[in-house]
């Protein structure tokens, strides 16, 4: 009696510990890659609100040339071109006297990190603008604002 012929057969599938480090190599690539996006989208979105309410600073400026007693805060927001909310923006000015006044970003939405902060763009009466935040400084460039604790 011969013995029966063994036949070998080729491997159907992935083995269960196989499709566990690939699971476990995922995890990993996401736990990296979702904060770092996350910073991205907040540094993003200041940067959208820091445009919008900096187109502003230019019909402000015509304005206190033209005006510079003016200290009607609606007229300083229409001069700036900005309505009292903006997709990024939640918009508010403030004139004095002399031609020193400012234009303050309460910016709508996006991450918690940067959602309800504010940036505050202020022109002195010599017409030289500076730029106070409190958002913090990991996201906007060193050169762009200072950080405040409040505005």
């Amino acid at each position: 009696m011969k013995a029966p012929k063994i036949v070998k057969k080729a491997q159907a599938g992935f083995t269960l510990i196989e499709l566990m480090i690939v699971v476990a190599i995922i995890g990993i690539l996401a736990a990296v890659a979702i904060p770092a996006y996350q910073s991205y989208v907040a540094k993003s979105k200041f940067a959208a609100a820091l445009a919008e309410v900096s187109a502003g600073k230019t019909g402000i400026d015509v304005l206190m040339n033209d005006t510079p007693t003016e200290t009607d805060t609606d007229k300083v927001l229409a001069a700036a071109g900005l309505t009292a909310t903006t997709t990024n923006c939640g918009n508010a000015a403030t004139a004095a006297s002399g031609g020193a006044t400012s234009l303050t970003c309460t910016i709508a939405g996006g991450p918690s990190d940067v959602a309800t902060k504010g940036i505050k763009l202020a022109r002195a009466a010599d017409g030289t603008w500076a730029c106070t935040t409190t958002v913090d400084a990991k996201y906007y460039g060193t050169n762009v604002c200072t950080h405040a604790t409040s505005l």
